[in-house]
């Protein structure tokens, strides 16, 4: 049987902390970052936890 692959794209997206929980970083922060306020960048600047709905799908993708 050959060897699970995990998902290339979702590898660079996603990242699975040791509790389990699924991270990744927020949208609106790549690229027109002009007309975005500063307190709106600062806001987005760190990453998120996925929900519950989501995190089911990213799992399987990474191979967890």
């Amino acid at each position: 049987m050959p060897k699970q692959k995990t998902h290339s794209g979702a590898k660079r997206r996603f990242r699975i902390t040791k509790k389990g929980k699924v991270m990744s970083g927020q949208r609106n922060r790549a690229h027109l970052l002009e007309g975005k306020g500063a307190a709106r960048r600062r806001r987005l600047a760190g990453d998120r936890v996925l929900a519950k709905s989501e995190t089911k799908r990213v799992r399987r993708l990474l191979g967890h």
